[in-house]
């Protein structure tokens, strides 16, 4: 299947979305968006997180917006929230890993996908941590201990299950592996402290526990999966989307090149960049974590987003019931139409 032509056919007929109990109680502010025409500024609401500079926010300071704006409505707590958010109408754009998109599509919601945003790459990726002392060495060791995970039903979750499987453990014992919901900032002292066995971290988080001596690295997402690999996507409401299809396009293109620009720059120019981003925002956030940065971890160029982007965890969203494998159509789940790099040809 052609990659810049795949694409979700957008609704213009809207059933109502229940709201979750868990989104309930969010008062973010509500948007204009919907009532402004194609001709004029349009506003994308989204959350982000602190000491952080997301694509978004970086192709905005390179002056890739020209028609629309961004606007931060607070951060996210892990990406099911967020595209949560996206499809209940309380953001207008928002990114998570691709499974939790596929569960989101596939329980009715109508969201597309646009761009991969974040993946694995030789550089950036996911780990399983444990302490240096610790007798775990392989999956069969996991049995009957305890994984901290930002959130269930994410890339954590799907490539400890996919390592696990692979390894020869039956039902029945990983099942005994129990997954315990952390704030990344909390893992690395649960894992010296013994509260948890393991801790899933990526980025700086990863870096910083490296650093320390009594950490060391299990496995890494791109190992069990066997290659570099796209994790997520950036998704819209197709509603916004149908009413909004140039600027929608301006987003999607923006943040393309937002990340061609972090993969051809040098790594301290995108430091200094970031350091500016953050200084500027008055956020009250601390600028120490940019120099952890090492690349884009999106393999992808221009984030064009692939029918494997979806497809390599078949064997993971069949085992939660989330889809049954010839059920699983990564055709109705995302476009390249909105990303002008796919059209150029960068793939």
């Amino acid at each position: 299947m052609s990659t810049s032509t795949s694409r979700r056919t957008v609704l213009l007929g809207l059933a109502g979305i229940a709201t979750t109990s868990a989104l309930a109680g969010c008062a973010l502010p509500s948007s204009d968006a919907a009532a402004e025409d194609e001709g004029g500024p349009v506003t994308f609401r989204y959350q982000g997180s602190a000491n952080n500079v997301t694509f978004p926010e970086l192709a905005e300071d390179l002056g890739y917006f020209d028609t629309i704006s961004l606007e931060y409505v607070g951060a996210t707590v892990s990406g099911p929230q967020d595209i949560q958010s996206v499809a209940t109408g309380q953001t207008d754009v928002g990114g998570a890993f691709s499974g939790a998109i596929v569960k989101l599509v596939e329980a009715g919601s109508p969201i597309t996908a646009v761009i991969n945003y974040y993946g694995s790459d030789r550089q950036s990726y996911q780990g399983l941590y444990v302490r240096k002392d610790s007798e775990i060495t392989e999956a069969k060791d996991l049995v009957g201990k305890k994984i901290a995970v930002n959130t269930l039903g994410a890339h954590a979750e799907a490539y400890v299950e996919i390592w696990l499987t692979s390894a020869g453990l039956t039902r029945k014992e990983i099942d005994q592996v129990q997954l315990v919901v952390l704030p990344p900032n909390d893992t690395e002292e649960a894992i010296r402290r013994k509260q948890v066995d393991v801790g899933a971290l990526g980025g700086i988080l990863q870096d910083r526990a490296l650093a320390q001596p009594d950490i060391r690295e299990l496995v890494r997402d791109t190992e069990v999966l066997g290659h570099q690999l796209n994790g997520g996507q950036y998704v819209l409401r197709d509603d916004f989307i149908a009413q909004h299809p140039e600027a929608v396009r301006e987003f999607t293109t923006g943040v393309a090149k937002a990340i061609e620009w972090a993969r051809t720059s040098p790594r301290t120019t995108v430091h200094a960049r970031f350091a500016r981003i953050i200084e500027g925002r008055d956020r009250n956030e601390t600028t120490d974590n940019v120099t952890y940065w090492k690349s884009t971890g999106v393999p992808a160029k221009g984030g064009v987003v692939t029918d494997e982007d979806f497809t390599q965890w078949a064997d993971w969203l069949q085992s939660t019931g989330i889809v049954d494998r010839d059920e699983l159509d990564p055709d109705s789940i995302y476009t390249n139409e909105y990303n002008d790099l796919a059209e150029e040809g960068t793939t």
